[in-house]
C-alpha cells in the first residue's frame, strides 16, 4: 500500500486467500496484509461467508475465529438503516447481481465514510458509494 489509509474495508475473498495457503493470491494478500498498518474492518456478513468458504477445515477456520477474538479485523455490525441501504443497492446492481456482502460493505463505507476497500472482487470497480463515488482499492492482484 503506498498511500496510507487509516481505516480499509475488508471483503471475503482477501480474507480467504489469507487463511487458505492453496489460494494463487495467498502470498500477495499475506504481503499485503503484513505491511498494512490500517484498522482493517468488515462486516458479520463477511465473516459468515468466510467461515463457509472455509469448511470444512475447522482448523482453519479456528485460526480465521482467533485472529476476530484478538480484534485483527473490526466487525461492523448492520444497524436499520443499512439494511434500508442495502435494498437500495439490490435493486441499483440487479444486474450483476450484487450480493448481500458485498452490498454490507457498501453500505458501511457510506455510514462510516470508509471509502478504501482491500478485495479481490472486481465487483467493487463497478459499485459507487453515495450513488457517484468510487471505492479506493488499496490492493490489486497480480
Amino acid at each position: 500500500m503506498s498511500d496510507y489509509y487509516p481505516w480499509v474495508l475488508v471483503d471475503s475473498g482477501i480474507m480467504v486467500a489469507f487463511y487458505d495457503r492453496k489460494d494463487r493470491y495467498h502470498r500477495q494478500v499475506l504481503d499485503f496484509f503484513s505491511t498494512s498498518t490500517s484498522q482493517l474492518i468488515t462486516t458479520v456478513a463477511c465473516v459468515t461467508e468466510v467461515m463457509w468458504l472455509l469448511a470444512p477445515n475447522t482448523r482453519v477456520q479456528n485460526e480465521f475465529l482467533s485472529a476476530l477474538e484478538k480484534d485483527v479485523f473490526t466487525i461492523e455490525h448492520l444497524i436499520a438503516e443499512d439494511y434500508k441501504r442495502i435494498g437500495e443497492l439490490n435493486l441499483a446492481y440487479q444486474d450483476l447481481p450484487a450480493d448481500f456482502t458485498d452490498l454490507s460493505l457498501v453500505a458501511i463505507s457510506e455510514r462510516l465514510n470508509i471509502a478504501a476497500i482491500a478485495t479481490l472482487d472486481k465487483d467493487f470497480d463497478i459499485y459507487r458509494r453515495y450513488r457517484d463515488r468510487p471505492f479506493t482499492r488499496v490492493f490489486y492482484p497480480q
